[in-house]
């Protein structure tokens, strides 16, 4: 039996330089329900992000920012020595700045997902969780906070009040911790087609994936990501979408649009 009968799918977009370029973004906004776009710190550029909330917009797609730690040598993936200040007032101006483009266009940011290493040191980090946390909830308490599903981010967030949506994996490994195997290590990504959607169906519907051991993860997501610069993304995202709603489940936005 499902956990529930709406999922969300959602990518990571926008993450690139100095100009919008058609192709991989295009072809999942024509898929997942929510865009999560980076708001400069560790990819994209003003241009970018208003050309990504212009188009997402087109595809009737819910709004997300996608904040990370100030590392775009790094592309938000080397863990950062910031202090709870520093952390909230980087997700202020990075959330802040993407809601002024999308009020621009009409619409409203619906959610924030935090990037890379700023998401892994969320799950683990109460300090770094409560920064978060507490900046969304300052910004706006209609906004959704994206954690890692079975996360210590999912129970700091909701003691602070904060709307919360558990986040699972169909294209990524799970460590036996419940962590995302490192994308140095072989076999992190997982680019098959039948294989991520048949992870994502037993997601939605058991809450439940096999971890790199063996092992089997209770993770009770509701929105499932595929990452943008997962080769064949858009493949992928087509195929998982196809089986979702093959086996009853509405794939929706868990936030307006």
């Amino acid at each position: 039996m499902a956990l529930a009968d709406v999922i969300d799918l959602n990518a990571d977009l926008g993450e690139r330089y100095d100009a919008w370029r058609p192709g991989q973004d295009v072809a999942l906004l024509e898929v997942v329900t929510t865009a999560h776009i980076a708001c400069g710190f560790h990819s994209g550029d003003p241009g970018v992000m208003v050309e990504t909330v212009r188009q997402a917009a087109a595809f009737g797609v819910s709004i997300g920012a996608h904040p990370s730690y100030p590392d775009r040598e790094g592309f938000g993936r080397h863990a950062m020595a910031r202090s709870p200040e520093e952390i909230r007032a980087d997700v202020l101006y990075q959330v802040g700045a993407l809601d002024g483009i999308a009020r621009a266009a009409g619409i409203r940011v619906g959610s924030v997902k935090a990037h890379g290493a700023l998401y892994n040191r969320m799950a683990q980090d109460e300090r770094e969780a409560t920064a978060v946390a507490l900046a969304v909830r300052d910004l706006d308490a209609d906004l959704w906070l994206v954690v890692p599903a079975g996360s210590l981010a999912a129970d700091v967030a909701r003691q602070l009040g904060v709307r919360t949506v558990e986040e699972g994996f169909c294209d990524r490994a799970y460590a036996p911790d419940g962590s995302l195997v490192p994308r140095d290590v072989a076999g992190a990504a997982v680019t098959d087609a039948a294989e991520v959607a048949a992870r994502a169906l037993r997601l939605a519907r058991e809450g439940e994936i096999d971890a790199s051991d063996g092992s089997t993860l209770r993770l009770a997501a509701r929105t499932l990501c595929l990452h943008g610069d997962t080769p064949g993304a858009a493949h992928l995202a087509r195929a998982v979408r196809e089986t979702l709603e093959q086996a009853g489940l509405r794939v929706e936005p868990f936030a307006g649009r």
